[in-house]
Parts: structure tokens; C-alpha cells; sequence
């Protein structure tokens, strides 16, 4: 239980279920398929220009909105990939990962009463923030196989509060990418009813099949839209933090200034190396993807040879399993005593769905590890009991 000092729109979000699973991996020492981050470091170059900017001393505060190099870097990203033009010094922000900048998004955007749309099965952490600006939470489904969306879903969920719309895409934890058509639809809907999108842009570069569309490409989309993106998933340096927000200066101003009551400043010397990172581009994202492009094929292969049905995904780190398929109807009871059972841990749904029932049955399954490694996870499934 929560303890009860804490801020009501706080207690639901203390114990999370990727704590519970992540200890239970220790507990039994357990392959831990859970929690997304890879097995492996990211490029040797990007490490050595971080060592490299410790020894020159770059270790104390950084400016405010991030180095120049790492904004300018950003702003070159944006143009080279999307031909979004963001001007580096009024229109970038770097921030402390792209979940601090979700979050300074929505509560410098947001007041309390505003509603906020989410597709779901959504990434916990947008509930809460959500929670935490006082705004209300409106889920709209998007339903598998394909992870499609109803636009009449999307159209009558938006009500005179609706003040954004949280995109995440490619996806987590179905890893859809979302289609052009469909990113019409938003925002088709978006600019007719006045609404706000903050987009969750983490795995831009990890997309095995489809192309990735910024919404702030379509039209009348740049002006209404804070992007936010981040290293982390795209070199493999998840624990380096170094995320970017791109908006035009009314927004990105008051993104600044929730953010630097957040963190203020973080990371200085992996500023600079992340800037090294995305000057060099698909020469290092490339092999990264192709190798996490195989190691989903071997596990979410070897999931359906086990008789799991498998949503394969077209990008991210993570595949969902149905466990009704195996003669499991229950995510959470699965996922608690599967560490038990053949020592693996798995993340159950339930926690990313407003409409529960429709996620109690999904397992997400994390394949940002090495191969022998999922190999390993594949060989103790076998032992599932029945």
C-alpha cells in the first residue's frame, strides 16, 4: 500500500509493476525479459567521446537548454531526416531523457480540469504525469492484431477540455508504427478541434518494417506540436538520460520552464558525446537496429513455436503475447509466477490499459537482449507447466 502522506495523484503510480518484476528477477535470478533496456553498451566511439569530455572538463553545469553542439546537432537531425527546420537556440531544448520532457510538457501545457488523450495500451509514465498536472486521462484503444485505431474513437473522445494528445511512435509496448493515413486522421482531428500534441519519438530509429512519419510534417501540425526524442534507445545508452524537446518558442518556453524546476541541468559531459552520436547517424543506428531487428525474429519465433500468439512488431524493443493461446487468461498471475515456474520475468499489460479487460490476458516481452540470452529465456519457457 501506498503510504499515505503522499500526494493522492501519486499513489497509484508508487509501486509500479516493472519494480515488483525487476526485484523478483533478483529474488530468483531470473532472465529479466521486463524492463527495456539492452544487455549490451552502445558504440565504443560515442563511450570515448563521453570519457573524452569528462577529461576535458566538461563536468560541471551545463547552459540552461543544453550545450550548443548537442542543440545544433538536434536542430541537423531533424532537417537532414524530416526536413523539419528547428531553429537550435529558440525551438531546442535538451532535457533529462525524453520521459522529463514528456513530463515538463504536460505540466507546463496542462492545468488541472484539462483532458489528455493517450492511445492505449499506453507508457505508464504519461498516467503519471498526467495525474500529477491535475488533468484528466482519456484513453483511446487501439485494438491488435494490427493495433488499429478507430478515428471515431479518437473524434469522440476529444470534448471541450481536451487540451492535448499524447503520441507515442513508434510504439510502446505494442511497437506499432503508426501510418500516415493514420497520423492524418490525428491530425486532421487536432487541428479542427484546437488540440496539442506532445509525441513520444524515442524509437525513431529502431523500425524493422514501415517508415516513421513526425506528425509535426503534416500540415498545420509544426505549431501545435512539442517532439520529443532521446539517445538513449537509439545508441543503446538508455542510462545516460540525455533526451531533446523540439517546439516552437511558446510552447518549447514552457516546456523551460517546468523543466528546469524538474532537473535544471543534467548529464554535461554525455551532452557532448550524444551530440557526437547524432552527427555520426545511420553509420552507428544501423547496425543496432539490424541486430535488435534479429533478435526480435528469435524471440518472438521461438515465443509462437511454444504456442504463444505473438504480435510481432514492426519496431521498439518489446513484442506482446496473448497467454490465452497457452491457457492463461490472467497477465499479472502469469507474469508473477513465471519467475517461479522456469525463471523468467515478463511484464504484464494490465498497468498501460484504462479498459482493463482488454489487457488482461497480454504479456510484454522485452527482446532488446542478446541472442543468447533470449535463447536461454526461450529453453526455460519450454518448462512452462501447462
Amino acid at each position: 500500500m501506498a503510504p499515505s502522506y503522499l500526494n493522492a495523484s501519486l499513489r497509484e503510480h508508487t509501486t509500479t509493476i516493472f519494480a515488483e518484476m525487476s526485484e523478483l528477477a533478483l529474488a530468483t535470478g531470473s532472465i529479466n525479459l521486463g524492463q527495456g533496456f539492452p544487455d549490451t553498451d552502445g558504440p565504443e566511439e560515442i563511450k570515448e567521446a563521453a570519457i573524452a569530455a569528462i577529461r576535458a572538463g566538461h563536468n560541471q553545469y551545463p547552459p540552461g537548454p543544453g550545450i550548443p553542439e548537442l542543440r545544433r546537432a538536434v536542430s541537423r537531425h531533424q532537417v537532414e531526416h524530416y526536413g523539419l527546420e528547428y531553429d537550435p537556440d529558440r525551438e531546442v531544448l535538451v532535457t533529462t531523457g525524453a520521459t522529463e520532457a514528456i513530463a515538463a510538457s504536460i505540466l507546463s501545457l496542462c492545468r488541472p480540469g484539462d483532458e489528455v488523450l493517450v492511445f492505449e495500451p499506453y507508457y505508464d509514465a504519461y498516467a503519471a504525469c498526467i495525474d500529477l498536472a491535475g488533468a484528466t486521462r482519456r484513453a483511446v484503444p487501439l485494438r491488435p492484431p494490427g493495433w488499429s485505431f478507430d478515428p471515431a474513437d479518437l473524434a469522440s473522445a476529444m470534448t471541450p477540455r481536451t487540451r492535448l494528445l499524447v503520441l507515442n511512435s513508434p510504439h510502446n509496448p505494442t511497437g506499432k508504427v503508426f501510418a500516415r493515413p493514420e497520423l492524418e486522421a490525428i491530425a486532421r482531428l487536432c487541428v479542427e478541434r484546437d488540440i496539442l500534441v506532445v509525441t513520444d519519438e524515442v524509437y525513431e530509429h529502431l523500425i524493422f518494417e514501415g517508415e516513421h512519419v513526425p506528425i509535426a510534417t503534416l500540415p498545420g501540425m509544426r505549431e501545435r506540436t512539442v517532439t520529443v526524442s532521446s539517445g538513449g534507445k537509439s545508441f543503446g545508452l538508455t542510462g545516460w538520460k540525455v533526451g531533446w524537446a523540439c517546439a516552437p518558442p511558446a510552447l518549447l518556453g514552457a516546456v523551460r520552464a517546468a523543466k528546469q524546476f524538474l532537473t535544471y541541468v543534467s548529464g554535461g559531459p554525455f551532452q557532448h558525446a550524444i551530440a557526437r552520436a547524432l552527427e555520426a547517424g545511420t553509420r552507428l543506428t544501423d547496425p543496432i537496429r539490424g541486430a535488435l531487428e534479429h533478435q526480435r525474429d528469435v524471440l518472438c519465433d521461438g515465443l509462437a513455436g511454444l504456442g504463444f500468439d505473438v504480435y510481432r512488431p514492426a519496431a521498439t524493443y518489446f513484442a506482446i503475447t496473448d497467454i490465452r493461446s497457452i491457457g492463461h487468461d490472467d497477465g499479472v498471475e502469469f507474469c508473477r509466477a513465471l519467475p517461479g515456474r522456469c525463471g523468467v520475468v515478463a511484464i504484464p499489460t494490465l498497468d498501460f490499459y484504462d479498459h482493463r479487460e482488454a489487457g488482461r490476458s497480454l504479456v510484454r516481452w522485452a527482446f532488446c537482449k542478446r541472442p543468447s540470452v533470449l535463447e536461454e529465456a526461450l529453453t526455460r519457457l519450454k518448462s512452462l507447466p501447462a
